[in-house]
């Protein structure tokens, strides 16, 4: 049995959308903006309880953000939400100058990001989406690992002044933190100790690499399991603890290898404690239709492509 212990099965998506419409009770400010998408990314949660809050856009996503600046500028608190593609990809010139350049506060919240959108195909799964945001100066950029993370994510960004992106997903997963695991912007959490190597993952490789951490143990292979849930402002010293005490890391995330997790923690290393790393993304390709698990294991990362890696990067440590 893995380390953690499963309480639930859910989606972050449907964690995403019920803290929404908390807030929404909880603050008069909070606005949610949204798209044709509504019921999939589920601000509809919001939509049917707050309509005079509610802005419907349609496809516009370029007006989205937009529309999202001013009301932050008038003193709202906006909430920018449609797929992970469509979120970043068609308005990448409003969020770069209007909301990154600009440093105000929208919230952009991603739904079906990553290959596991599944059916939906190539054209709706963001592999890039790490990538651009990152590269955006004053752009907060995260993702949960599950559904309560999600709840306690989505909840911090009301104190966090400055644009954030953050990206979830469309399927039901595992719940395996509970209340009392902390949720601090820039701060990673080590869910399992090690000392042969560390799998520092992000969103749903979290749990794949506790799956994965539980077959190496069988081969007496002691695995650290870090969750980096916030990928910039990226827990330097997390990285190099890891890298320190174990002497060798494997990433995993559900994106392209480039720009993405893991060139982040390999720029870490080289300005401090240089370690051999294996990377477990998608490698340089577009995806396909198909359901998300067999997605995953055709491009490589599931918990198997992470013990694969795990047996590889030991090789190289010595």
């Amino acid at each position: 049995m893995p380390k953690l212990k499963v309480f639930d099965q859910k989606s972050t998506r449907v964690g995403w959308g019920e803290t929404l419409a908390d807030l929404g009770r909880e603050n008069p400010n909070v606005v949610v903006l949204g798209g044709d998408v509504t019921g999939s990314v589920r601000t509809d949660f919001f939509a049917k309880e707050f309509p005079d809050r509610f802005i419907s856009v349609g496809v516009a996503e370029q007006d989205m953000m937009c529309t999202a600046v001013g009301l932050a500028i008038a003193g709202k608190i906006p909430f920018a939400s449609a797929y992970g593609e469509f979120a970043t990809g068609r308005p990448f010139d409003q969020i770069r100058q209007s909301i990154a350049y600009s440093r105000v506060p929208v919230k952009i919240c991603a739904s079906h990001c990553g290959i596991t959108v599944g059916y939906d195909g190539a054209t709706h799964q963001s592999l890039e989406d790490i990538a651009t945001m990152t590269a955006l100066p004053h752009m907060t950029v995260a993702t949960p690992c599950d559904y309560l993370e999600t709840k306690k994510m989505i909840r911090a960004t009301l104190e966090w002044d400055h644009p954030i992106y953050i990206r979830f997903f469309r399927d039901n997963t595992p719940v395996f933190t509970d209340e009392k695991t902390p949720m601090i912007f820039g701060k990673a959490n080590t869910l399992i100790e090690g000392s042969d190597v560390t799998v520092i993952a992000c969103g749903l490789q979290v749990w794949e690499a506790v799956l994965a951490e539980e077959e190496l143990a069988k081969e007496g292979i002691s695995v650290r399991v870090v969750n980096m849930h916030t990928i910039k402002p990226i827990d330097r010293d997390a990285i190099v603890k890891a890298a320190t005490e174990t002497g060798a890391i494997v990433t995993a995330e559900d994106h392209q290898r480039h720009g993405g997790l893991g060139g982040i923690v390999a720029e870490v290393l080289a300005e401090t404690v240089p370690a051999p790393v294996e990377f477990v993304a998608v490698n340089d390709t577009f995806g396909e239709s198909g359901g998300g698990a067999e997605l995953m294991k055709k491009y490589g990362i599931d918990k198997t492509a992470i013990v694969a890696a795990v047996r590889k990067v030991l090789k190289r440590k010595t």
